[in-house]
């Protein structure tokens, strides 16, 4: 194995350290007791690592090690080589990326009253969420809340489908509807029946998008605290789109109207 770093060599299945390491990746929610999250992949990485942050920890199969571990090992404070099998053991992928870094969980900060924001109302799909932040950090937008009832938002499958937009943004979650409506900008939702067509509608710049439960949609108490409500209009005749689509679509048309105020 290379000696080119400092790094602390794991060979057991019951290693303490590899158990943790074991509840972060495969619990949706043990971030949130840790405080820490498991960034798996280089492309996660090196997007932690362009936002200026440094990793408490770096995991690395033995084989990516001896080839690669130069070019990594300086980066986070430690690192841990592991037997592939191990790796692949502690992965969440069906093909696992052969490394990972470890970073500690940003703190949540406070509910911004005039930024652009996107509101998650009890959006409950993983690769939904991840989608929309990756949507709202592409537009413009400055922070996520995320209701109760929201995928957690820093869950090992909503990092890898954000692919990096968790870093440009600010998330809370466990919000209450109570702390969303503090909000000082015009709050707009989407209904498949109710509203101008977002083409045909003057867009507030900086706005709240609500964006609701893949069944349910956006709430009635939110539904009501609305300053706007428009229609995606749907010519090929579906009932409705996927929230990540609708999502993309509204804060596409916000992006541009902002543009052009």
């Amino acid at each position: 194995m290379t000696q080119n770093a400092n790094f602390t060599p794991i060979t057991s299945r019951d290693n303490p350290q590899l158990k943790e390491l074991r509840r972060l990746t495969q619990d949706s929610t043990a971030y949130r007791k840790q405080g820490r999250v498991w960034l798996e992949g280089d492309h996660l990485a090196r997007a932690a690592l362009q936002r200026g942050l440094r990793p408490a920890l770096g995991v690395y199969a033995e084989t990516f090690w001896e080839r690669d571990g130069a070019s990594w090992a300086a980066h986070a404070q430690r690192n841990l080589v592991l037997p592939d099998a191990l790796f692949k053991d502690l992965s969440g992928l069906e093909s696992p990326a052969p490394m990972a870094f470890v970073m500690d969980l940003p703190a949540q900060s406070a509910v911004h009253a005039t930024a652009p924001t996107v509101v998650l109302d009890r959006v409950q799909d993983a690769g939904n969420v991840g989608s929309i932040l990756r949507s709202a950090a592409a537009f413009g937008f400055k922070q996520v809340l995320a209701l109760k009832g929201t995928a957690a938002l820093w869950s090992p499958k909503v990092l890898r489908a954000g692919m990096g937009a968790h870093f440009a943004l600010d998330l809370i979650e466990g919000l209450s509807i109570e702390q969303v409506v503090e909000l000082k900008v015009p709050l707009i939702v989407t209904s498949s029946h109710q509203g101008a067509l977002i083409q045909h509608q003057p867009l507030p710049w900086p706005c709240a998008w609500a964006m609701g439960h893949e069944g349910q949609g956006v709430c009635e108490a939110l539904m009501a605290r609305a300053e706007l409500s428009v229609r995606i209009g749907q010519p090929g005749g579906e009932e409705s789109l996927n929230v990540a689509a609708a999502a993309a679509i509204c804060l596409h048309a916000s992006a541009l109207s902002a543009v052009k105020s």
